[in-house]
């Protein structure tokens, strides 16, 4: 199965970055494409996006600053089956697209995918401290799959803090 494409462009404000894209994506192209993620509903309900978003529409948030990727693109059925060398190669294509795109702000959409790209074990919710490529923000989010356990209220709230961040840098 092929990689879904990214959604990139320079100084976007803000990139989700994804752990992989699930098979359901590879067979439509499009980011969270599964019906049992919330990736687009905690967008709207957070107050990123004026409206819910269908993951056919995913290239359309290029047109509010926001890109997406992920650090492994091949698709699988969990993030389980992701090898270490390809947590390793993706770790370094990120980076390098962070570097050429320069967004303000990076949401890791997952503790794991952020854990992967900063080899850190233990970090919070949030802006992160230390920063992986100088001059972008590292924001650590909860995956909005399904099976994360945190009540959906909890997720949203934690993505709610983005739009603040990304006001105060305006």
């Amino acid at each position: 199965m092929e990689p879904i494409k990214d959604h990139l462009k320079e100084n976007l404000d803000l990139l989700f970055v994804g752990f992989n894209p699930s098979i359901r994506s590879g067979e439509t192209g499009h980011h969270f494409a599964n019906p049992n993620n919330r990736f687009w509903k905690i967008l709207h309900e957070s107050g990123l996006t004026p409206r819910k978003f269908d993951s056919t529409e995913d290239y359309k948030l290029l047109e509010l600053g926001y890109g997406m990727t992920n650090i492994v693109p091949r698709p699988t059925k969990a993030a389980e089956e992701i090898t270490k060398e390809e947590y390793k190669e993706g770790r370094k294509e990120l980076i390098k697209k962070i570097c050429a795109y320069k967004p303000k702000v990076v949401c890791f959409v997952g503790k794991g995918v952020y854990q992967e790209y900063s080899r850190k074990k233990k970090l919070p919710w949030g802006i992160q401290d230390e920063l992986v490529v100088p001059g972008t923000i590292d924001f650590v989010a909860p995956s909005s799959s399904g099976l994360v356990r945190m009540k959906i209220d909890e997720i949203i709230q934690i993505y709610a803090e983005i739009p603040k961040l990304l006001t105060s840098l305006k």
